[in-house]
């Protein structure tokens, strides 16, 4: 055997250790362990840099019920700071740029966002050198409003009850600009290919998208995507399927737990190697790593918290005992 044939055997030795397991840790400094180009699809949902909600969350303080801001009802993360945005963006450039390094020419990384810091995530991944090519919105209903009334700071003022009162019927329908959410951008980006679409779709096993992947009443796949029956017209052009209800199941307490369907819809339009490798840097509750379970792929999960990867790893080893 060759001096280049040794490399790449060590190489792939190197990821085979890390194949088909989630490994604890700071995803920036995981990633490093990753060999350069082996990657086919990235597919996470990152902390976002909200308030309590950042990199280094702890697991039993924002899944507590009693850890929750002024309104009640609304879990710690929805306090805006401007600096959650570029510290946001800091800190996922250099994710970024080692997703970059991890995947193969034309491999894809499909990034889940929060909509107000959508074009910081953007930001960063294409100045990390991925191309951006379009973005998945995933449309839902069912949403807490999260606008805030003054009735509780007219209350706190030093003026008479009577002024009180006549602020809060001046501004009664009046609330913080926070209008009700009811979609989440995804961030579809690229590594540059190597040669034509056609030449890295031969060399590298990727690139392309599989349009067999209907959607709705068998229709080409679009960039908007529902998961819950919404009417005629919606479900017909954008359905993917719904989610099973017991997916999340009872040990789940991840606060943003992903539709699977979503995650094997991504993973069905852009993996085309059977061998194909599905890296997610911020696992969670598991959804990606699932997914690609499913679709008999193989997977790198990451995640800094214990209790989530144990949440994971339950799912995970549910799925396998269903298909002995």
């Amino acid at each position: 055997m060759n001096l280049k044939g040794k490399i790449l055997m060590k190489k792939s030795q190197k990821n085979n250790q890390l194949l088909n397991k989630i490994i604890l840790g700071d995803a920036l400094d995981i990633i490093k362990k990753i060999d350069d180009d082996s990657i086919d699809v990235a597919l996470t949902d990152p902390p976002y840099f909200l308030d309590k909600l950042d990199n280094n969350w702890q697991f039993n303080k924002v899944s507590d019920q009693r850890n929750r801001q002024v309104i009640k009802s609304l879990p710690a993360g929805m306090k805006f700071d401007r600096n959650q945005g570029i510290n946001f963006y800091n800190w996922y450039l250099k994710v970024a740029k080692e997703i970059y390094r991890v995947l193969k020419p034309g491999g894809f990384f499909f990034s889940f966002s929060s909509p107000r810091l959508y074009h910081r995530m953007a930001s960063a991944i294409d100045d990390a050198g991925l191309l951006i090519k379009d973005c998945f919105l995933w449309v839902y209903t069912q949403n807490q409003a999260k606008a805030m009334g003054l009735d509780h700071f007219i209350d706190k003022m030093e003026i008479s009850q009577k002024e009180k009162d006549k602020l809060k019927d001046k501004l009664k329908d009046w609330k913080t600009p926070q209008i009700k959410s009811v979609f989440e951008p995804i961030v579809m980006a690229q590594k540059p290919t190597d040669g034509t679409f056609l030449e890295n779709m031969i060399k590298n096993k990727v690139g392309l998208f599989n349009t067999r992947v209907k959607v709705g009443a068998n229709m080409f796949p679009s960039n908007l995507f529902i998961i819950d029956g919404i009417n005629e017209i919606m479900d017909k052009y954008f359905l993917i399927g719904k989610p099973s209800k017991n997916e999340k199941l009872y040990f789940n307490k991840h606060m943003t737990v992903k539709p699977l369907t979503l995650c094997e819809h991504l993973l069905k339009l852009s993996v085309f190697d059977n061998n194909g490798v599905v890296l997610d840097p911020f696992t969670g509750s598991g959804t990606t790593l699932l997914a690609a379970k499913n679709l008999k792929l193989n997977y790198i999960g990451i995640d800094i918290n214990k209790e989530y990867i144990d949440i994971a790893n339950e799912r995970l080893n549910m799925q396998s005992n269903k298909l002995l």
